[in-house]
C-alpha cells in the first residue's frame, strides 16, 4: 500500500491499473493480495490528489478573494515577521502565509488575499494575505488549554531547546546551528516528539497504572485515553501520528513478546497511516520511522547486547542506506552517538510529560531534565565534528547488491578493501591550505588561516553549495570575504557562506596599493586602480563588471596565489603579476585571456572554477593550452592543495584516477 501510494507520484495510475491486473492474473494468491496493496495506495493517493485539485479553492488560483478560515496546524515563524500555517477554508487545507501573531488551532479568521498554485502537494493551493491576522473567533477551550501547557513549558526550558521539542514536537527555540548538528550527528530523530517517545511515556503509564487498577485491560484503557490526550497536546500532526503508530507496534510487540505478532502489526500500522494521510508515503520521515521500528523488532532482539545498545544500532543499521540517499553521506560517528544518547532520552521524556502535566513541578524537574539534555546537546556537536563518508547512489546500489549476490560471508573481504578505498579517497586531504570549491558555474576560493578559519574570496552562485563545501571543509569562521564583483556566479551565494558561521570583513571594494593581513596571509590588491577606463566589450558577457574585478596577490608562508575574479584582457595588460605558485584562472577559463599576463605569472598549477556543461564554452581549449598544469571543477570536482607536500585532493578524482564514488569528509 505505502509502495502504491509512493510510485503513484511518478507512474500514471491507468498504468498502475494496468500493470497490477496484468500481475494478479499471472501469480499467486499471496502475490496477488500484495498487488491489490499496492493498486489501493495508488487509488487513495489519486483520490485524495484530484479531490483537491477538484475542489472550489483550486479553481480560484490567481484571484484575490476575502476568505474566512479554520486554523489546523501551529503556525511557524518565517522570514520578515511572517507566519505559515495549514488552515481549511470550505474544508480544503490551505498553506497560508501572512503577518500575525500566535495562532492556535480551531480559531477562525477572515483575510483577504491571492490564491496561488502551491508546490505543497497536501494542500489546494497557497495565499498570501499582506494584512495582519486578527481571530474573529478564538480557539476550542481545549486548545486554549493544550497552548498553555505547551507556552509553559517552552518559557521553563528556554536555554535547552531539545526539551519541549522532545517532550510535546515544540521547535520553535531551536536553531539551524542546533538543527545541523543533530542531523550531521544522526540524532535527528530527536529534535521532536518520536515514536520512542511515545513508547516510554506508554511504559511510564503502564506502570504507574499497576498501582490503580489491578485488572490489565483497565490499565490499557486509562493508558490509551491518556495518550489520545497527549496526542493533542503534542498536536496530531503527520509525524505525531505517524510516531503514535509506530509506538503501538513496538507496545504490542512487547507486550506479546512473538515476532510473529509484532511484524504484521506494523505492517497493520503503516498500512493505516498510508490510507488517513497518503502524504506520508513521500516524506522521507515516514520511511525513517518504518525502518527504525522494523530494526527494534527484527534486528534488535537478535543483538547479543544490552538493550540500550542493541536498539540505536539496530535502528541506525536500517536507517542508514535511506539518509545515505538523502544526504550523500553517512556519519562515522552516528551509532556511537546514538548509543550514548539512549540512555538520556528516557529521563528527559517522562521528566518533560509530568512538568507539563504539573506546572508547579516544572521548574524543578526541568531543571533535572537539563542535565541529560545538555549532555545530548554535547554528544551532537562534537559527533558533527567527526569526518563523514560522502557516497554516491552508485556505491550504495553496488554494496547493497555485492552483499546480496555473494552473501555475508564475503563481507570480511569487502570491508577492508571498503576502508582502504575510503582512507585513499578522503576529501579534503588532511593539511590543505587552498582549496576551491565545486560551485558549478561560479567562483569560491578558500584559504586557510587555521583549523576551522578562513578566507573566502567569491561565494558561488548557490547558497547551499558554498554552505556544503565549507562544512566539509570544516570552516566555522570566515574572517574575510571578498566579492570580486557583482555577478550572481560570484556573489549568489553569500547567505549559505555566512550560514552558522562567525564572520569577520565582507569587501566588495577595494583599490590598488591596499594590503590585507589575516593570520599568516598577506591580500595585497593589484586591481582596481581608482581610474575611469574604457575598455571594449568582449562578446556579451558583461565586460564593464568583469573588469570591476578585485584582483588580489595572496602570500603565505608556503605559497603564493594570485586570485583575478573575471578580469578580462585590457586588465590584465595593465597589472604586472610576479610569478606565483598557484593561479586562479580569470574569468572561469574563457578564451578572452591576455597571453604575457599570464606568461608572467607563470603557475606551476592554473585552478580553473567553471561549472560542467556550460554554456559558454568555459573553460576554452586556447587557455587551458597556457598552463603546464591544470585543475577544473567541472571535471575535478572540488579541490584541496597542500602546498608543503603538493599534495592535491579531489571529490571527483580518487585513487589511481578512479571516480570517487565515495568519500571522507568533514
Amino acid at each position: 500500500m505505502w509502495i502504491g501510494a509512493l510510485i503513484q507520484s511518478w507512474i500514471a495510475p491507468w498504468r498502475i491499473c494496468l500493470a497490477a491486473g496484468a500481475l494478479a492474473l499471472f501469480m499467486r494468491k499471496r502475490s496477488a493480495v500484495v498487488v491489490l496493496a499496492i493498486l489501493v495506495g495508488a487509488s487513495v493517493m489519486s483520490f485524495r490528489e484530484v479531490s483537491l485539485q477538484n475542489s472550489s479553492i483550486h479553481k480560484m488560483i490567481g484571484q484575490t478573494k476575502t476568505l474566512t478560515f479554520t486554523v489546523a496546524t501551529d503556525p511557524k515563524k518565517i522570514k520578515n515577521g511572517k507566519i505559515s500555517f495549514i488552515a481549511k477554508t470550505e474544508g480544503v487545507p490551505v498553506r497560508v502565509i501572512a503577518f500575525g501573531e500566535e495562532l492556535l488551532p480551531s480559531a477562525k479568521f477572515k483575510a483577504r488575499g491571492k490564491l496561488m498554485a502551491s508546490k505543497e502537494s497536501r494542500v489546494a493551493a497557497l495565499f498570501i494575505t499582506w494584512e495582519k491576522i486578527q481571530p474573529t473567533r478564538n480557539a476550542n477551550w481545549w486548545q486554549r488549554k493544550f497552548g498553555a501547557i505547551r507556552s509553559g513549558l517552552r518559557n521553563v526550558s528556554k536555554d535547552e531547546p531539545l526539551i519541549p521539542g522532545m517532550v510535546l514536537g515544540d521547535t520553535s527555540l531551536q536553531t539551524p546551528e542546533f538543527n545541523d548538528a543533530m542531523r550531521r550527528s544522526g540524532l535527528t530523530h530527536l529534535t521532536a516528539v518520536s515514536g520512542a517517545n511515545f513508547a516510554i511515556i506508554s511504559s511510564f503509564l503502564l506502570w504507574l497504572m499497576q498501582f490503580i487498577f489491578k485488572r490489565i485491560r483497565l490499565r490499557l484503557f486509562a493508558t490509551s485515553l491518556v495518550l489520545i490526550a497527549f496526542i493533542g497536546l503534542v498536536r496530531p500532526s503527520p509525524s505525531v501520528l505517524r510516531a503514535a503508530a509506530m509506538a503501538a507496534v513496538v507496545i504490542f510487540a512487547q507486550s506479546h513478546r512473538e515476532r510473529s505478532d509484532s511484524i504484521p502489526s506494523l505492517g497493520f500500522a503503516v498500512a493505516a497511516v498510508v490510507l488517513l494521510d497518503p502524504w506520508q508515503s513521500r516524506d522521507p520521515g515516514f520511511a525513517l520511522s518504518v525502518l527504525a521500528t522494523a530494526g527494534l523488532l527484527l534486528i534488535a532482539p537478535k543483538l547479543k547486547l544490552p538493550k540500550g545498545f542493541a536498539e540505536p544500532i539496530a535502528a541506525t543499521i536500517l536507517c542508514s542506506p535511506i539518509i545515505v540517499a538523502l544526504s550523500g553521506y553517512l556519519s562515522l560517528s552516528s551509532i556511537l552517538a546514538n548509543v550514548l544518547a539512549a540512555p538520556l532520552v528516557a529521563p528527559i521524556t517522562v521528566l518533560g510529560f509530568i512538568a507539563a502535566l504539573v506546572p508547579s513541578l516544572a521548574p524543578v524537574l526541568i531543571g533535572i531534565a537539563k542535565v541529560p539534555a545538555g549532555l545530548i546537546t554535547k554528544i551532537a556537536f562534537r559527533a558533527a565534528s567527526f569526518p563523514v563518508i560522502h557516497l554516491k547512489s552508485a556505491l550504495l546500489i553496488i554494496v547493497i547488491g555485492a552483499i546480496l549476490f555473494f552473501g555475508r560471508r564475503y563481507l570480511i573481504f569487502i570491508l577492508p578493501l571498503l576502508i582502504l578505498f575510503t582512507y585513499l579517497q578522503r576529501w579534503p586531504n588532511n593539511d590543505w591550505q587552498i582549496a576551491n570549491c565545486d560551485v558549478g558555474q561560479g567562483d569560491a576560493l578558500v584559504l586557510k588561516v587555521s583549523r576551522d578559519e578562513a578566507v573566502l574570496i567569491d561565494t558561488g552562485p548557490e547558497p547551499k553549495l558554498i554552505d556544503q563545501c565549507l562544512t566539509s571543509l570544516s570552516i566555522k569562521k570566515i574572517s574575510l570575504i571578498i566579492l570580486t564583483h557583482p555577478h550572481a556566479d560570484h556573489i549568489g551565494g553569500l547567505p549559505g557562506a555566512i550560514k552558522n558561521r562567525r564572520v569577520g570583513k565582507i569587501i566588495s571594494h577595494a583599490l590598488k596599493g591596499e594590503v590585507i593581513k589575516v593570520g599568516k596571509l598577506k591580500l595585497e590588491i593589484l586591481w582596481p586602480d581608482g581610474v575611469e577606463h574604457e575598455f571594449a566589450e568582449q562578446g556579451a558577457e558583461g565586460s564593464a563588471i568583469n573588469n570591476t574585478s578585485i584582483v588580489a596577490l595572496i602570500t603565505a608562508p608556503s605559497y603564493t596565489l594570485l586570485a583575478t575574479g573575471d578580469a578580462e584582457p585590457d586588465v590584465q595588460k595593465l597589472i604586472h603579476p610576479p610569478k606565483v605558485k598557484y593561479l586562479k584562472v580569470a574569468h572561469h577559463g574563457s578564451r578572452y585571456q591576455d597571453i604575457e599576463f599570464n606568461a608572467l605569472a607563470n603557475p606551476e598549477v592554473a585552478i580553473i572554477s567553471v561549472g560542467a556543461g556550460n554554456k559558454y564554452g568555459h573553460p576554452a581549449s586556447s587557455t587551458v593550452k597556457l598552463f603546464k598544469k591544470v585543475l577544473r571543477t567541472d571535471k575535478d570536482g572540488a579541490i584541496a592543495i597542500d602546498p608543503i607536500t603538493g599534495s592535491i585532493s579531489s571529490s571527483k578524482v580518487g585513487a589511481f584516477g578512479l571516480p570517487v564514488l565515495w568519500r571522507i569528509g568533514g
